[in-house]
């Protein structure tokens, strides 16, 4: 039975213990800062005997709406916020790791410090996966656009000090033997200056191999021609113990509108109709052949399916595996 005496006990207790804890440091009930950052952006899964290793170059907001061409800015917002999209749009950079057990292969180099402080990660989260950029022993580039070929160089030196860098080479041609014209077009003229300034210290090491359409750029990758994005942009592929995996680079943007309307484009396209021609190619090829695919602009890790649907195609991302 509760007394009077236990009652007062009681009461006393909670007194104290009150009392005590105000006298705590107040950091103990501070609040804790927002942090404001992801952890390293790198996720790593086995393709056979060999080992690839998604890279997060960063993610930048782009006014994607306005960017797409063959649609209207109001009709590409409202389909975007139909996906929980905003405009601006978070858009991913990434990049791609081989090991293959005989060679360690970098598809894309990421923006460098060409497109602000929200991208230029690539370095930082090839060394939070274990490696090293002096490690890599061959780049192999996609196509030279500064999101991709912006990393390879910083103030004239080359990020990759032991890599071969491989390009296409009507790509390399396009960019790096351009005429005065092209040079001194507003719109191109400062895409080939990045281009010889991100390239150009491979070159003058005698690092710098173009390869044929279609060729292999190093053993045991094979390319594909996809132009329209850029004249010489390509796949890269990997296949071993029959599992297969395609780095498509730029052939669509963003992960929602160009499945369901392929037609539809990028300004940064430089031949629009076949951009969109080759976005439907290789859509119809990927979920035919059911091969993975890696993209340079969807969502980290930038790995998944295409299937087809009523209205086109899905991209479905790679289920989250902890282990493989």
């Amino acid at each position: 039975m509760q007394t009077r005496r236990a009652l007062l006990k009681t009461s006393a207790s909670l007194t104290f213990a009150a009392g005590a804890i105000a006298a705590l440091p107040s950091a103990v009930l501070a609040k804790a800062p927002i942090v404001g950052r992801q952890a390293a952006g790198y996720y790593r899964l086995k393709l056979g005997d060999y080992e690839v290793t998604a890279l997060s170059d960063g993610t930048v907001a782009l006014p994607m709406a306005r960017i797409y061409e063959g649609i209207e800015e109001k009709d590409a917002e409202a389909y975007l916020a139909g996906y929980f999209q905003k405009n601006p749009t978070e858009t991913s950079v990434n990049a791609f790791l081989v090991n293959t057990g005989e060679r360690l292969v970098l598809i894309d180099a990421g923006t460098g410090d060409l497109m602000g402080p929200s991208l230029g990660k690539l370095v930082a989260n090839i060394e939070a996966a274990g490696y090293k950029a002096s490690e890599i022993d061959d780049v192999i580039l996609t196509h030279i656009h500064a999101d991709h070929s912006g990393g390879l160089s910083r103030n004239g030196k080359r990020i990759f000090e032991n890599a071969v860098l491989h390009v296409n080479e009507r790509e390399a041609n396009f960019w790096l033997k351009a005429d005065a014209a092209a040079k001194s077009d507003l719109g191109i003229g400062p895409q080939i200056a990045q281009a010889e300034a991100a390239v150009g210290p491979y070159i003058a090491a005698g690092k710098f191999e173009t390869f044929a359409d279609d060729a292999a750029p190093v053993p045991g990758f094979t390319s594909v021609l996809r132009k329209g994005h850029t004249p010489g942009h390509s796949a890269i592929a990997i296949e071993s113990k029959g599992e297969k995996i395609v780095f498509w680079g730029d052939i669509a943007h963003g992960d929602v509108l160009q499945y369901d309307r392929p037609e539809i484009t990028v300004e940064f396209d430089v031949d629009q109709k076949q951009a969109a021609a080759t976005r439907a190619i290789a859509f119809a090829e990927a979920a035919d052949q059911k091969y993975m695919v890696a993209g340079a602009h969807h969502a980290f890790p930038g790995i998944g399916h295409v299937r087809r649907d009523e209205t086109n195609y899905d991209w479905v991302p790679l289920l989250y595996s902890a282990n493989y």
